[in-house]
């Protein structure tokens, strides 16, 4: 029986070598990736919050631009127990709310009025839109039919606060990819000129990287807010943003493929191919680029953390996305008072996205870091 066993055991061993030794690169990085579980984590979070961005109108019970009475009204919290009918509800619900006045200081107080409940069903009708852009519905993902619901609170204009927070989670996230795909397409031409010729055309792209990283931002983006028409378009200005962090984005990764090539270009495999006749475009895009592609992926992972700070620090600043344009930045704006924070802490709720998104890009990252040499340790 022992030594059956250890047969199997061995038998076992060899057909995982064997896995290993014939499969390709990008199974191993997969399966060195699988490993990191707080990489894991992360992109399933991530796939949630980019859905969350794709279908925004679908996540979000209210309209965001919809107003109502209850100004600054704390979030309402979910309760399966009912305190006046002393029962059990399988179905989740809220109460409904009512303002009193504060006798000493004359503050609206907002609390829970028992004897109402609004319950909460699934895929439930509410505000018209079309999904995609394409396809008019009212279904949502969740709401009440009766009454109202304010996950998150409401802001200064009685909007609801959870979903502006859903809506904002499209333009902060996808001013992250259109801007790492400019910064790509830019880093990967210059910094591949850069490496591969060397010489004078080296020396000039990386002058202007050096320019570009001395130079103080924030002064420029000030000058940037001035120049802007204040009668633009949430959209020109959206994409006039992206462009801006762009330009400042593409120096790190221009400089990283920029010394891959330079370490890279007299291998005999290059060498080669010039032999062969192909061009110097051909030999950098097909042979020299995607030896370190593995590099250049976590390279971008961690570049969409950073502009999505950017599109925040911008818009919180009043430099970037104004209203009625809605974003994490744009959200808290809000948020800027004290006395705000101090007396509706909900305002802050878009914060928590923000660092959410920043951390599991960073956790993915480091995932696809330790994935890109599949064979160590």
């Amino acid at each position: 029986m022992n030594e059956e066993k250890k047969e199997s055991a061995l038998s076992v061993l060899e057909t995982r070598e064997e896995k290993i030794y014939l499969a390709s690169q990008w199974q191993l990085r997969w399966w060195k990736f699988k490993k990191h579980r707080l990489a894991m984590v992360a992109m399933f979070i991530l796939l949630g919050l980019y859905f969350i961005a794709i279908f925004c109108e679908f996540v979000s019970p209210n309209d965001p631009y919809q107003r109502s009475s209850f100004i600054y009204a704390p979030p309402q919290k979910i309760h399966f127990w009912d305190r006046e009918t002393k029962k059990l509800y399988l179905r989740p619900f809220v109460y409904a709310i009512k303002s009193e006045r504060d006798p000493i200081t004359f503050e609206e107080i907002y609390t829970e009025d028992t004897s109402k409940r609004f319950h909460i069903y699934f895929f439930v009708r509410g505000y018209n839109y079309k999904l995609l852009g394409l396809f008019p519905t009212n279904i949502h993902l969740f709401g009440v039919k009766d009454g109202y619901i304010y996950l998150f609170g409401t802001d200064q204009l009685g909007r609801d606060l959870f979903s502006r927070t859903m809506y904002g989670t499209r333009i902060s996230l996808s001013v992250g990819l259109v801007g790492v795909g400019i910064s790509f397409i830019l880093g990967l031409i210059l910094g591949g000129i850069s490496g591969y010729f060397g010489g004078t055309t080296d020396n000039i792209i990386q002058r202007i990287i050096d320019v570009l990283i001395s130079l103080p931002t924030i002064p420029l983006w000030l000058a940037f807010a001035a120049a802007v028409p204040q009668d633009w378009s949430s959209v020109k200005v959206y994409f006039v943003t992206t462009i801006i962090l762009s330009i400042f984005g593409w120096t790190t990764l221009a400089r990283t493929v920029r010394g891959k090539l330079l370490s890279m270009r007299e291998e005999d495999f290059v060498m080669a191919a010039r032999l062969y006749g192909c061009t110097p475009f051909r030999i950098i895009t097909r042979h020299l680029l995607p030896g370190f592609a593995s590099y250049i992926i976590v390279s971008l992972t961690l570049a969409i953390p950073n502009m999505i700070l950017g599109e925040t620090a911008l818009s919180y600043l009043g430099v970037g996305l104004r209203p009625p344009a809605i974003s994490w930045g744009v959200l808290l704006q809000d948020a800027q008072d004290v006395r705000t924070i101090g007396l509706h802490p909900w305002m802050l709720i878009p914060c928590i996205f923000v660092v959410l998104a920043v951390l599991m890009f960073n956790f993915m990252g480091d995932g696809l870091r330790d994935a890109a040499d599949p064979y160590a340790r």
